[in-house]
């Protein structure tokens, strides 16, 4: 580690089981054979514990067990999206805890128990997590299926959810006798643990007796971490549903405390008013943030992915040959810059041809492995624009013929209820059937998942990434890629203000106010720079694979981004305390 803040930590840990910090998460990808994950939130939040594993970091991790997983797409052949349900067994995989606690939804308790799985990382070290479950014979069968659906069901399911998670998730962690000192909210979803960490405070006193310094005594256990840019993207319930499903004293109390905005409580205004540190997730996300919420004080810590998780096998041998310390210190990747650009090369060939034979196996299409390849793969969302590459489909066309071949490879679920992002699929997959040829094949593969995302970041020659400014909170599929050798091509948001260095890690597309200005911009990279390089100049194309590790890879890995939480927001002494707006004045009629 290159800070001293690991040895303090260490020295903070309780014995048994105490975790110093509550990682809480609604979806932590844990495995690709437990589909309790639909992207990168789920994603990132896995990566951050597989990090905090390999650096002996005193974690512990709360989530649900969402039985039915998120689903598992199907496409037809007109791009028509169809779904099911990705059922697991935790009895097979976790191992189950003893405690059972109760919370009240709706006005009856709700029994909650929880399975565990030790994630193990690089040094031995292990975190748990705690995978919360309400399929128990004493529950209402209402309740029993509160643990089945990420991210389904309408909102009364969404806040009963969000209820067992934050508040269920902390009277979990103190039945097995974990005692944290920092709570963290991975986005607001888990906002609710605030007002259980508050009455635990209270020891059973009424919520209108909490003073001041009750509520201090909360905030200064609790930190967050905002990953929306929109305001549509934040869980917002009305006071009808608060009050009938949280009851009539909690709900009272979070009006009085701003916890509702615009008449409806708000899981984000909870987590901040709460947290005595909040970041986004990249640079532009904290100026976004502040923007939103300017009465807070929101720092930035950009993501990261795990390092080892999503370096392809052949790079991996590479980095193993010649930085055999990586998977241990990250920042080790800085000098593969070192490495011979021709072993760069060999290992993305391999990776690359092993994506093309899962290509074929999954679509039965033949891709070359000669043939300049692109790969787009995300949520099926449409400020991501995935069809921004055909807005002038004959550019495509012409490059495809100009330079003797292109492939395209693209993937992405939409969320089931999002017609539009639906639409966009429905839009590639016809565009792509209309202009394919023998110079030019695009492919959509579905059910996009942890492993078919491995495959295309380690295996594709250029990743693409075009979302509507200032909507990419981070991005991190850019980051897999990067640690594979794989330069971007991506709008000026995100992760990649700070990633981009021209020519070197990759390249811009300009930002325009019109989507046709930003279409021009990504067919000149590809006709003028990108294609010619490849094709014309494969020595200075090696040169760019073997900088986007040495430059991008050694950066954006959540065990930098852990340093920089561990530094910045976990220890209080070192956060930046911001002010909680008019809690005095809320509080001043006691």
């Amino acid at each position: 580690m290159r800070f001293d803040v690991v040895p303090r930590l260490a020295s903070l840990q309780c014995d048994g089981n105490n975790g110093l910090v509550a990682y809480f998460s609604m979806e932590i990808a844990v495995s690709p054979a437990i589909p309790t994950y639909s992207g990168g939130l789920g994603v990132l939040a896995g990566d951050t514990l597989r990090a905090a594993a390999d650096m002996g970091l005193p974690l512990v991790a709360v989530t649900l067990a969402h039985h039915l997983g998120y689903f598992r797409q199907h496409l037809d052949a007109k791009g028509i999206q169809t779904g099911e349900s990705q059922p697991w067994s935790p009895e097979s995989i976790l191992a189950g805890e003893a405690p059972v606690v109760t919370i009240t939804i709706d006005d009856r308790p709700v029994a909650i128990r929880a399975w565990r799985y030790d994630l193990e990382g690089v040094t031995g070290h292990t975190i748990p997590i705690y995978f919360l479950d309400t399929d128990l014979e004493e529950n209402d069968p209402r309740d029993r299926g509160l643990t089945d659906h990420l991210y389904g069901g309408d909102g009364d399911y969404r806040l009963r959810q969000e209820a067992v998670l934050g508040m269920g998730g902390v009277r979990i962690l103190a039945a097995l006798d974990y005692k944290p000192l920092v709570y963290h909210m991975n986005e607001g979803h888990a906002a609710l643990l605030t007002v259980a960490l508050l009455e635990k405070q209270l020891r059973g006193g009424a919520l209108e007796t909490a003073t001041e310094q009750d509520l201090e005594a909360v905030r200064q256990l609790c930190v967050f971490t905002t990953h929306t840019p929109v305001p549509a993207g934040h869980d917002r319930f009305s006071a009808e549903q608060s009050g009938r499903i949280l009851g009539n004293e909690r709900t009272t109390f979070l009006e009085r405390v701003g916890a509702f905005h615009d008449k409806l409580l708000n899981m984000t205004y909870l987590a901040l008013r709460f947290s005595r540190y909040v970041n986004g997730v990249a640079m532009q996300h904290g100026i976004v943030s502040r923007e939103m919420f300017p009465e807070y004080s929101i720092e930035a810590i950009t993501n990261g992915v795990h390092a080892a998780t999503w370096t392809s096998p052949a790079m991996q041998i590479a980095f193993d040959n010649h930085l055999p310390r990586w998977r241990q210190d990250n920042l080790a990747l800085r000098y593969a810059i070192n490495i011979p650009e021709t072993e760069i090369e060999e290992a993305h060939r391999e990776s690359k041809q092993t994506l093309i034979s899962a290509v074929k196996e999954r679509s039965g299409v033949e891709l070359k492995p000669e043939v300049f390849t692109v790969g787009f793969a995300r949520r099926a969302a449409t400020y991501k624009r995935g069809d921004l590459l055909f807005f002038d489909p004959e550019r495509v066309v012409k490059c495809a013929k100009e330079f003797g071949g292109l492939q395209i490879i693209y993937s992405g679920k939409a969320h089931p209820a999002d017609e539009p992002g639906k639409a966009m699929i429905r839009r590639v997959i016809e565009l792509a059937s209309k202009l394919e040829s023998d110079l030019l094949k695009i492919v959509y593969l579905e059910n996009y998942e942890w492993t078919l995302g491995a495959l295309l970041t380690g295996g594709v020659d250029l990743w693409l990434n075009t979302p509507k400014r200032p909507y990419e909170a981070s991005g991190t599929s850019g980051m897999k890629a990067a640690l594979n050798g794989v330069p971007s091509l991506s709008i000026l948001d995100g992760w990649w203000i700070e990633g981009w260095i021209e020519g070197v890690t990759g390249w811009a597309i300009a930002d325009h106010d019109e989507d046709a200005g930003e279409a021009q911009s990504l067919y000149d990279h590809l006709e003028q720079v990108i294609l010619p390089l490849y094709y014309q100049q494969p020595d200075q194309w090696r040169r760019v694979m073997r900088s986007t590790i040495a430059l991008n890879g050694s950066y954006f890995n959540t065990q930098r981004m852990l340093e920089q939480y561990v530094q910045n927001s976990y220890f209080p002494e070192q956060s930046v305390q911001s002010p909680a707006p008019a809690l005095e004045p809320i509080l001043a009629d006691k």
